[in-house]
């Protein structure tokens, strides 16, 4: 597969920190009376204020959404960079790749910290759009930052919302995790288990991405 730019999804894709997101929604969904499994189940890939408009109309979002992303800003306990981070970001060129993350600005570049990653030069969190996933948003503000067309891009996601909303941008994804079941067939253009099996040649005219172990 051919493409000039890689944007990536953050949580569950550059860094393991899924325990920690769902053990802090889950204390705060008790602590207002919501369903954890519900808030957990719908979180995958939302903006915190998204996610609080869905389940809890009745609270102020903005509000609730900050009291979140002052714990995460602050607790990065068990953060760990998910296999082939590391090696797959070392593997590409400077100004390449970028993260766009339903996080967060400080969450994301202290999760990027904690798993001994690099912080890429475009980096869109959840306070640089309006809309977040599924809308197509964050991915096209993403290529518009890296210099290239949306359609040159390849989005690696995690979460369904983060898939629409990369299709929706004209962008082909591959899908990573076990988390992606009930997407159309040829939705993703390709789906790995984590990093180590997608492998980046720097050419002239762009990047050269081989799936390696697909699903």
């Amino acid at each position: 597969m051919f493409c000039e730019r890689i944007l990536f999804d953050l949580d569950g894709v550059l860094v393991d920190s899924l325990p920690l997101i769902e053990r802090i929604l889950r204390d705060w969904a008790v602590r207002h009376g919501l369903d954890a499994d519900d808030a957990v189940a719908k979180s995958h890939g939302r903006r915190d204020i998204d996610l609080i408009a869905l389940i809890a109309p009745e609270l102020d979002a903005a509000y609730e959404a900050g009291v979140i992303a002052g714990l995460e800003e602050h607790d990065f306990e068990g953060i760990r960079p998910i296999p082939g981070a590391r090696e797959l970001l070392d593997s590409l060129p400077p100004g390449s790749w970028g993260v766009v993350t339903s996080g967060t600005r400080r969450v994301a570049r202290g999760r990027l910290a904690a798993a001994g990653l690099p912080e890429p030069a475009v980096l869109l969190a959840a306070e640089d759009f309006e809309r977040g996933k599924p809308d197509p948003e964050g991915y096209l503000k993403g290529a518009a930052a890296l210099g290239t067309p949306a359609g040159r891009c390849v989005v690696i996601e995690d979460a369904r919302a983060g898939v629409e909303a990369a299709l929706a941008a004209g962008m082909h994804c591959i899908g990573l995790g076990g988390g992606l079941g009930g997407l159309p067939e040829g939705a993703l253009a390709g789906a790995v288990e984590d990093l180590t099996s997608i492998h980046v040649a720097a050419l002239e005219q762009g990047l050269l991405l081989e799936v390696r172990r697909s699903r």
